[in-house]
């Protein structure tokens, strides 16, 4: 008797993985919409960054043309995520698949481009297609947490992390294959025609309305609040993506493959950490959980700034992927699950399209303290401001959030 008491816990093992495995499909399942948009905006994001010294030498374009251009492109994904809840209203079920098909249409263009106009244009509207979708994808991950009460925002990015780490290799395999960016983008247009055919919505998330006699203004300031804390994250997030190469490059002296893994090491953390995030959302509240997430990523952008060596400079730049990866989403999901449903859908978009200042905000940040003190004081300076929003900003959101759903 006493070997089958022994055997006994071993046992637990095989329901526990199953159970796993189950709710993983369950997640799947629940999300399968908004996860086919996620995907198709980061295998195609990828694809773009992996050609971009082959479309860049196609149209002509000097470094200060080139980056006008994406600049402008980026402002047209802002416009995008501000009008999404027009797109909704347009298309319901369809509107991801609004967005995947103006994407697919604008890579097209930016492929066979051969002038500067053409390549703008495609970049504007397959820019356009993206905000579209991360707007929509991200209030109906919302919706679908408020009804079934299942964290699933770090599972939806965490995969999009994996498919735009994906699609990078898979493009630099075809590029060694000899293929050029028409053909690239004709798989990929290809492909988001297959991802299509799963991406039509359950229910558009327009159609979920409260009460007339419930409705309530847009609290903005919460929303402004929300957008604010995932702007932080996007900014620690690009400053990485941006500078990481050049600091191991430039300041500790790596070669050009040594310099490619910082932003390789990145988006492998951001992956992990955004699935550790969603097994960590099942057990953990979201405000430690972001709280814990902002220090590490501090201490990891500041390890990697006054690193003296590659490997240290790795291990924070490893550091900070793992902390700043789950702030975003679990700061989205806490301000969809907190407002009214007939709001859910303009505010995430609100929210959005003020995150995405980051990525105006951190080139220009990093670049001005870059120029004066270095690098090194650049990634610190960043570290300051996360240190900064987990102490204060982030508790306020979440003092925010619960008055507001005490209120509905």
């Amino acid at each position: 008797m006493s070997r089958f008491r022994l055997a006994n816990p071993k046992g637990t093992a095989k329901p526990a993985r199953m159970k796993f495995f189950h709710d993983i499909a369950k997640d799947i399942t629940l999300s399968r919409a908004p996860l086919t948009g996620f995907v198709a905006i980061g295998v195609t994001w990828s694809a773009f960054a992996s050609q971009v010294p082959v479309i860049k030498a196609q149209i002509g374009a000097s470094d200060a043309v080139y980056g006008a251009v994406v600049l402008v492109a980026s402002f047209g994904a802002l416009a995008a995520m501000w009008l999404a809840p027009l797109s909704d209203r347009f298309a319901g079920r369809f509107a991801l698949v609004l967005g995947a098909v103006l994407i697919a249409c604008g890579f097209m263009g930016v492929g066979g481009s051969s002038s500067i106009l053409v390549f703008t244009l495609g970049m504007l509207v397959a820019s356009a297609g993206s905000g579209i979708i991360d707007v929509l994808a991200n209030a109906d991950i919302a919706e679908i947490e408020a009804r079934t009460g299942r964290a699933l925002m770090n599972f939806n990015h965490g995969l999009y992390s994996f498919s735009y780490a994906g699609g990078a290799l898979a493009t630099g395999w075809l590029r060694e294959a000899g293929w050029t960016p028409p053909y690239v983008f004709a798989i990929l247009a290809c492909l988001l025609g297959l991802l299509c055919l799963v991406m039509r919505r359950v229910a558009a998330v327009s159609v979920a309305h409260d009460d007339p006699a419930r409705a309530v203004a847009l609290p903005w300031g919460l929303v402004i609040c929300g957008g604010c804390v995932v702007m932080v994250a996007f900014l620690a997030e690009a400053a990485t993506e941006g500078w990481s190469a050049l600091h191991l490059e430039r300041t500790l002296g790596g070669g050009a493959a040594q310099g490619a893994l910082g932003p390789a090491i990145l988006g492998l953390t951001m992956g992990f950490g955004r699935l550790g995030g969603h097994w960590l959302g099942h057990r953990l509240p979201d405000v430690a959980t972001m709280v814990g997430a902002l220090l590490l990523c501090a201490f990891g952008l500041t390890l990697a700034g006054l690193a003296p060596t590659l490997a240290l400079a790795y291990l924070g730049f490893g550091l900070g992927g793992l902390g700043m990866s789950v702030v975003g989403p679990l700061a989205l999901g806490m301000l969809g699950r907190s407002v009214p449903a007939h709001t859910r859908l303009i505010a995430m978009s609100r929210a959005s399209a003020i995150s995405y200042f980051a990525f105006f905000i951190g080139p220009s940040l990093m670049g001005f303290v870059s120029q004066g003190f270095g690098l090194r004081v650049s990634f610190v300076v960043i570290a300051a401001v996360l240190l900064v929003v987990a102490v204060g900003l982030v508790p306020y959101f979440a003092r925010q959030a619960a008055a507001l759903k005490a209120t509905l």
